[in-house]
């Protein structure tokens, strides 16, 4: 079974990322706004959109967002949150390497290193043509990932913290051009294991891919302020149109 089958729909995964909260995602909305410039209620697909906190930022902004996500506890709580909020959100269990549609929305998201799983490299050009071919021409696509360079220079090997009762322990390592992780929660009583592995692709890595699959780089971002791209910036975040 693939690491994150197991991982993203576990409440461990919760626990380990609460700090990614809804101050963050409005930020990296910020941003695409910024950049991007959409047209009221504009239709935007959040591909990988795990618990829907960017895609209910993206409705409380009154876009007509849609989000998707592999995991189906994910997309459940997705949906309870937005109820909760008042928001209209559609929601789906998907593949993001399967096209959700034929040029149906206007702008594509794919935010917080959502990419970069797949073990062989052409399954991740393969969710980059389905990303674009969501879009329709002159569409537009925000994704953000981590910049290979930053992770080299500041990986923190192992570190340890306690939340919620749990002591989490997370240990980091870089090994064929991926950057590896092993998280052991343990509550007390038992301890589980789980992984994460994020293929290092690099800024020149996705301009080839988007090159082929029909997308033009407009602008690269280091981070959510909107700051220049450099070796030193802690993201990779591309704003590219369907040609």
């Amino acid at each position: 079974m693939p690491w994150y089958d197991s991982w993203f729909g576990s409440d461990a995964y919760e626990l380990v990322y609460r700090h990614r909260d809804a101050d963050e995602a409005r930020a990296i909305i910020d941003l695409v706004e910024s950049c991007t410039q959409p047209e009221p209620g504009a239709r935007i697909l959040d591909v990988g959109c795990g618990r829907g906190r960017h895609s209910i930022e993206l409705a409380r902004r009154g876009y007509h967002a849609t989000g998707i996500d592999l995991s189906e506890a994910s997309i459940e709580e997705a949906r309870e949150a937005a109820a909760e909020a008042g928001l209209e959100v559609t929601f789906n269990v998907g593949d993001m390497r399967e096209p959700y549609c034929n040029g149906c929305v206007d702008g594509v998201v794919n935010l917080f290193t959502t990419f970069g799983y797949f073990q062989d490299d052409a399954e991740s050009e393969r969710a980059i043509r389905a990303m674009t071919t969501a879009l329709r021409p002159g569409g537009w696509l925000v994704q953000d990932f981590l910049n290979p360079p930053h992770v080299r220079a500041t990986l923190v090997e192992e570190d340890t913290v306690r939340r919620n009762g749990a002591h989490i322990r997370q240990r980091r390592w870089i090994d064929d051009g991926r950057v590896h992780k092993r998280i052991d929660v343990d509550d007390g009583e038992t301890t589980r294991t789980f992984r994460e592995s994020v293929r290092l692709f690099t800024l020149a890595d996705f301009e080839s891919m988007y090159d082929r699959a029909g997308l033009s780089v407009k602008e690269v971002f280091g981070d959510y302020d909107a700051s220049p791209h450099s070796e030193s910036s802690p993201r990779t975040i591309l704003y590219a149109v369907r040609n």
